[in-house]
C-alpha cells in the first residue's frame, strides 16, 4: 500500500529564498529521520513564501500508514515558521 501526501504551505516569516530553504531543509530532515518517509519539495521553488511538499510512505498495513501520515502532518503543524494550507491524500 502506498500513501502519498501533497502539502502546500505558506511561510510568513521568511524574507528570502535562503530563509525558506533553511526552514524546509530542517523540516525535510526531521520527517525523513523520524518517520522514514520519502519527502521532497514539489513546487514553488522560486517563491520564498510558498512551498509544496510531496511525502510518500509504503506499508503493508493501511492503518499503520495512515497513522504515520497523521504524525507527519502533526509535525508539520508544529513548525511556527509555516502554515499548512492545502493537503491532498492519495492511497494506492
Amino acid at each position: 500500500m502506498i500513501i502519498s501526501l501533497e502539502v502546500e504551505c505558506i511561510l510568513y516569516d521568511g524574507h528570502s529564498l535562503k530563509d525558506k530553504r533553511s526552514v524546509i531543509k530542517r523540516l525535510l530532515a526531521k520527517l525523513r529521520r523520524d518517520f522514514n518517509v520519502a519527502v521532497t519539495e514539489l513546487d514553488y521553488h522560486d517563491l520564498w513564501q510558498r512551498t509544496k511538499l510531496g511525502i510518500v510512505t509504503i506499508t503493508n498495513e493501511r492503518t499503520h500508514g495512515e497513522q504515520v501520515m497523521q504524525e507527519v502532518l502533526r509535525v508539520i503543524d508544529t513548525y511556527s515558521e509555516l502554515e499548512r494550507t492545502v493537503t491532498n491524500v492519495e492511497i494506492v
